[in-house]
């Protein structure tokens, strides 16, 4: 007797649209789309989107109560590699992109840990801002509290921070609940000119950090997210230690 093979069936794709787009740089913008009818996800999630049969896919910066979802995407040029980031970025607003239908992800807040150290490399952050914006918003509808938020943030240069202003003010109305520390490895470069936080690559910094912030290995969970070098560097730094860190990659396109 043969016992028939279920077939795999992939999700169906759903079209959505481009509601709004904003540009950082040359190479980065913020994009927001449509949330489909029935689309949730958790903070740190990522959704898959695509263009012309090609998908990518994109943590989500939004907090699952809004209704939009939004991104934070950097340029990959085709002869670099790039294949997604190229076709979105001739994208406007009203123009269609596909989505899967459901998010997916383990890159998502743990709150088993008092102390949140969250390090990135640029378009690394999204996770951590959907994370602070969910918690801000369950804490003013349920109390959540007893936990804290320490970002730091590292690019080349100070216009690469898509979310530098949002942090900051958090940080300045939630003191008690958000520290931003932002980075910048090429310090003496024009396009730096008047630059002034810290100064090197993000995880060089985060050693130092963590010491004069008084953090202990116990009720401390480090995040790091983006560049995989940078992950690779804070977890040689900080497992030996005995912090516990949690890690998302994100690679350039293929």
């Amino acid at each position: 007797m043969t016992t028939a093979r279920r077939a795999r069936v992939r999700p169906k794709l759903a079209e959505t649209k481009i509601l709004e787009r904003r540009e950082l740089t040359p190479d980065h913008w913020l994009m927001w789309i449509e949330k489909p009818e029935g689309f949730t996800f958790k903070p740190g999630q990522y959704c898959t989107i695509g263009s012309e049969g090609i998908e990518r896919a994109y943590s989500i910066a939004s907090a699952p109560h809004e209704d939009r979802i939004e991104l934070f995407v950097e340029l990959v040029p085709y002869e670099e590699g790039g294949h997604l980031t190229p076709l979105l970025y001739a994208l406007k607003a009203g123009d269609k992109v596909t989505i899967r239908p459901r998010a997916k992800g383990i890159f998502t807040f743990n709150p088993n840990f008092k102390n949140h150290v969250l390090v990135a490399t640029v378009t690394g952050v999204v996770p951590y801002i959907s994370y602070i914006r969910d918690y801000l918003h369950k804490g003013l509808q349920d109390g959540e509290n007893g936990h804290r938020f320490f970002v730091l943030e590292g690019a080349s240069y100070d216009d690469e921070f898509g979310y530098d202003d949002e942090l900051e003010r958090y940080a300045a109305e939630h003191p008690e609940l958000v520290t931003f520390i932002a980075t910048v490895s090429r310090p003496d470069e024009e396009r730096n000119s008047g630059w002034k936080g810290e100064k090197g690559r993000v995880n060089a910094i985060v050693e130092t950090q963590v010491e004069k912030l008084g953090l202990g290995k116990d009720d401390t969970l480090i995040y790091a997210c983006g560049h995989p070098g940078m992950i690779e560097d804070v977890k040689a730094r900080m497992t030996p230690k005995g912090y516990s860190v949690d890690e998302e990659r994100f690679w350039k396109e293929e």
